[in-house]
């Protein structure tokens, strides 16, 4: 994948302060975290290894990585969180890159967080739980939020990101495919294939799983089934698109697998709450 495919969108960013109240266990998000540390320390486990968060440093979670935060004294730390919003069937840049979790952070590296914070002050996050923002209505609210800003803020806060995310490119690898890397193989293989039927029993076949095993780990891993999974990235996509694009439901539901309109509208609803059509509404936006 060639960096210039790569387009993050700024969800949430801020500085937070916190007197060991930051314990979070089983955090897993669709969107990449971004910390540098102020003061303090803390701790985040993955896959059962504890890193230890320590002031000048500035540290990376991966969409889709199952971790546990750790705190019990003060932590001071600004936070980014970054959605990346590609086109349909286009492999993610964490599919394609293995980044390491720390670095050490040069002379601008604090000014660049805090310059992306003050200059998007309403992104912050209203409270650290993440089960008041890590949900597919939230994040969309906060997609909205990022592409009305204006153009010049766009820019701004964009390059701002590249330049963080720069930081981890010098230790930066290919991805290379492990036995067990299974899941992440799979979930790679869905966001290239949305707009394509997408059959279970080939996900576990690939994996050289049972379809019952293969659906056991990968419940395990993220906490919905497979299936589950494909539509909840299927109706995300399809909110960015009719947030970004002028595009009817009946081809949105093509471009995005569907054969049957109305069985896409009743995904989009049981996933969002809402119809398409309720959903530009709600947003301001006529249908096409």
């Amino acid at each position: 994948m060639l960096v210039d495919d790569f387009h993050p969108l700024v969800l949430n960013v801020g500085l937070a302060h916190h007197n060991g109240d930051w314990n979070w266990r089983d955090v897993c998000s669709p969107f990449c975290r971004l910390y540098y540390i102020r003061s303090g320390s803390a701790s985040v486990i993955i896959e059962g290894k504890k890193y230890l968060l320590r002031p000048g440093h500035i540290y990376m979670i991966p969409p889709f990585v199952r971790h546990t935060d750790l705190c019990d004294g003060e932590f001071v730390h600004y936070y980014i969180h970054v959605y990346e919003d590609g086109k349909i069937n286009q492999k993610s840049i964490f599919d394609e890159m293995m980044f390491p979790f720390e670095v050490e952070a040069g002379e601008m590296d604090e000014h660049l967080f805090a310059t992306l914070s003050d200059l998007n002050p309403h992104m912050a996050l209203p409270a650290s739980n993440p089960q008041t923002y890590d949900d597919n209505h939230t994040l969309m609210q906060s997609i909205v939020v990022n592409k009305n800003r204006t153009t010049q803020l766009k820019l701004e806060s964009r390059g701002i990101v590249y330049q963080i995310f720069s930081r981890f490119f010098t230790d930066a690898r290919q991805r290379e495919q492990h036995s067990d890397k299974r899941i992440a193989d799979a979930l790679s293989y869905i966001r290239v294939h949305l707009s394509d039927r997408i059959c279970v029993e080939d996900l576990a076949r690939n994996s050289c799983l049972s379809s019952d095993h293969f659906i056991r780990l990968f419940r395990k891993a993220l906490g919905i089934t497979p299936l589950q999974y494909i539509n909840l990235k299927r109706i995300e996509k399809a909110q960015i698109l009719l947030l970004s694009e002028d595009v009817s439901i009946k081809h949105l539901a093509f471009m995005l697998g569907y054969d049957d309109t109305s069985y896409f509208i009743r995904v989009f609803r049981r996933v969002t709450g809402v119809t398409p059509l309720e959903f530009l509404h709600q947003n301001g936006k006529a249908p096409c």
